[in-house]
């Protein structure tokens, strides 16, 4: 497949698929789109719109999936209507986080209903909104060479796209993602609590601990949240229960006994019982001061 001019395509466009979706058409000059709602800004700025799952993978040669997870693309997939009713070639780049074995079985159920017409890679993304919109998004590839090579191409305009290895590599490396960032964020609202019950200005203190070792991407995009307390959405916390299960599958079949994993588990199984898995992931704050213990 030339993929200078191969028609590509976008469907979930949501929070991390529409500034992708924007950015696609701003470096291939088109785009085919499919949506729930109208997409009336896309549509003005050049995209094209297909009535149904069908139309689209009629129209488009690579079709990115930016869905929550893949019970919404199943429901894509099937019927007249459905994506698979076609008969031509279609690359799937699936960015749903996902189970890196659901995602293979997926790739191989689909390979013997078309007879090799639908191909897979997985393709999900690291960096936030913010990363989105900016074009710098950390993309984890699984597949094969030629495939992704082919993805890699086409997802060069939303950030960095890499290669880690077969089918379902960039679920793993998500999974392994998620781990590191839900880690992260609940040590800086934790922080964030003990510093300013403590009377420490929290803007100079993060400031500060940002050039040292402390420093990272996600306090760059949370500082000023994590200071003024403003956990309005952006990425959702309720989200990483399912990114945490899956990290939870892969130490399982990897027979691999984790001692941070389950702790963080259980954190944000709180943060979402207590009602607050709709705010940002910097609700840690919030969530961390909702906890207080009785007085000695």
């Amino acid at each position: 497949m030339s993929t200078s001019s191969a028609t590509v395509g976008v469907v979930g466009l949501g929070a991390m698929g529409r500034p992708m979706a924007d950015r696609l058409l701003r470096a291939r000059g088109e785009l085919v789109i499919h949506a729930r709602r109208p997409q009336p800004e896309l549509l003005d700025a050049g995209a094209a719109w297909a009535e149904t799952p069908r139309e689209l993978a009629s129209r488009v040669d690579v079709l990115l999936v930016m869905l929550p997870d893949l019970p919404p693309l199943e429901e894509l997939l099937a019927g007249e209507d459905g994506l698979l009713a076609g008969d031509g070639d279609l690359l799937l780049l699936i960015g749903s986080t996902s189970s890196a074995p659901a995602v293979r079985e997926l790739a191989a159920r689909l390979d013997e209903q078309t007879s090799g017409r639908v191909r897979v890679v997985d393709c999900p993304v690291s960096g936030g909104v913010d990363g989105a919109e900016a074009g710098r998004l950390s993309i984890m590839l699984g597949g094969s060479p030629d495939d992704a090579a082919v993805a890699a191409d086409v997802l060069s305009a939303c950030g960095t796209p890499v290669l880690l290895g077969p089918l379902g590599a960039g679920e793993v490396a998500k999974a392994c993602n998620q781990l590191v960032v839900s880690a992260t964020i609940l040590a800086l609202g934790e922080a964030t609590v003990l510093a300013e019950r403590s009377g420490l200005d929290l803007e100079a203190l993060w400031t500060l601990l940002g050039g040292g070792y402390a420093g990272s991407r996600l306090l760059e995009s949370r500082k000023d949240k994590l200071v003024s307390g403003d956990d309005s959405p952006s990425g959702m916390a309720r989200y990483m229960v399912k990114d945490l299960g899956f990290a939870a599958d892969i130490a399982e079949a990897t027979r691999t006994a984790p001692a941070l994993l389950p702790a963080l588990r259980a954190a944000f199984d709180e943060i979402v019982a207590a009602g607050l898995g709709d705010r940002d992931i910097a609700v840690t704050r919030r969530f961390i001061a909702s906890r207080d213990t009785e007085a000695p």
